[in-house]
């Protein structure tokens, strides 16, 4: 951390406003989203989920995620940093990272933590006791989140290799896709599935939280250049692109393959895109954008549908499937079309067929690493815990039986 760095005013507004703008797409954006998707008794415990990762993820950023995080972990710095900022030791008002306040850095960060968090939730609603879900939150940050994050953006081993992660394909996506298939699988699928019809409940829910998620996007990934600078506004466009395009390809595989559209599929096809363009929207050409939006939108599509099907898992909210599936693919193509003259690294377009490789490993090394570490936590807690409500509660509905509490009729 940098003591004596010059203050940038219009950085710090600028980040100051992209936090808000990410803590945004979790309250209210995905637990709209998400909420929407659920039959109406799970409503509320749906959109509990957010509120309680929100929460539980910010005491435990400050007392010691953040640390394991960014800091100097010393002889183990390659796989996870120190414990020099627990509990925030050493960070003032006059402290810096960079050119911004480690304040900001740090709040910044908190809410690319939070909506990784939340996106895994998405994969066992319905049946999750939340009692459950808030401890598999909190240890899951510390083990899995918090290295996986240094690896990429602390000064870690996949840094150190040459991964290019803008903001969050591997840290965000991948690692929260990962983790909602495990705990998909360990939690088991919800009674009925795959037999009964399971309705949406009011996809105007999520519309709106879709639309938040993408008007949100901007701050994630603009927000990574931490400046505001020509990166930003780059990483402004090709998010803007790679969701249009990605939409629009989710919509004609719809057309093609069923005969209409769907305003559920349009919704996912833009979270796709977004998905997609993440680790890439700070290195590749505006051109490129298109590409791996579409893509994205291609990979994710398989992965809810052929791809579920195949593995008869039932990961409710395609937490995997447009998370985990749409993130690979965008690590993979940010290797393919990286420009050295935009990033500061060249893809295989230009030569580098090499990048292609190190984002594939990066990407796999983070997946293998999310996928056992998060299996053994849920090993470890169903031995003293109980993960899933009753037979009994799931009928009912979660949102009284959990939480005492009914969406009107």
């Amino acid at each position: 951390m940098m003591e004596d760095a010059v203050i940038d005013s219009g950085n710090i507004a600028w980040i100051l406003t992209a936090t808000a703008l990410v803590l945004m797409m979790t309250i209210p954006g995905l637990a709209l989203f998400y909420g929407g998707m659920v039959r109406r008794k799970n409503v509320l415990s749906t959109l509990m989920q957010s509120l309680g990762a929100t929460a539980i993820v910010t005491v435990l950023w400050a007392l010691i995620a953040y640390s394991l995080a960014f800091s100097d972990g010393g002889g183990l710095n390659t796989f996870v940093g120190g414990l020099s900022r627990i509990g925030l030791t050493g960070v003032t008002p006059d402290t810096m990272s960079g050119d911004l306040p480690e304040n900001l850095f740090f709040v910044f960060q908190l809410t690319f933590a939070i909506i990784t968090v939340a996106i895994i939730a998405g994969a066992a609603v319905e049946r999750i006791r939340f009692s459950a879900f808030m401890i598999f939150a909190a240890a899951w940050l510390i083990l899995v989140y918090a290295p996986i994050c240094h690896w990429v953006w602390g000064g870690g081993f996949l840094s150190d290799a040459g991964v290019l992660d803008f903001a969050g394909g591997a840290v965000v996506h991948i690692n929260a896709g990962v983790a909602g298939l495990v705990l998909a699988k360990v939690v088991g699928p919800r009674r009925g599935y795959p037999g009964s019809q399971m309705m949406p409940d009011n996809l105007v829910l999520t519309v709106i939280g879709a639309g938040l998620l993408w008007v949100g996007w901007f701050g994630f990934n603009g927000g990574s250049a931490l400046a505001a600078d020509g990166a930003a506004a780059h990483a402004f466009v090709t998010t803007q692109l790679a969701a249009a395009s990605a939409l629009l390809t989710w919509i004609i595989i719809e057309w093609l393959r069923r005969g209409k559209a769907s305003v559920l599929g349009a919704a996912s096809g833009a979270i796709a895109g977004l998905v997609a363009i993440t680790p890439a929207a700070g290195f590749v050409p505006a051109w490129a954008a298109f590409i791996i939006g579409a893509a994205g939108a291609a990979g994710a599509y398989w992965g809810v549908t052929a791809l579920k099907r195949w593995g008869k898992w039932d990961d409710t909210l395609d937490a995997f499937g447009l998370h985990g599936v749409g993130g690979l693919v965008g690590a993979i193509l940010t290797g393919v079309f990286a420009s050295e003259a935009i990033g500061g690294a060249p893809g295989a377009i230009e030569g580098n067929l090499m990048q292609v490789f190190t984002q594939t490993w990066g990407a796999l090394a983070a997946a293998v690493y999310c996928g056992a570490v998060t299996w053994v936590i849920l090993f470890v807690l169903s031995k003293f815990m109980t993960l899933r409500v009753s037979e009994e509660d799931e009928v009912t509905g979660l949102d009284t039986t959990l939480h005492g509490e009914s969406v009107a009729s």
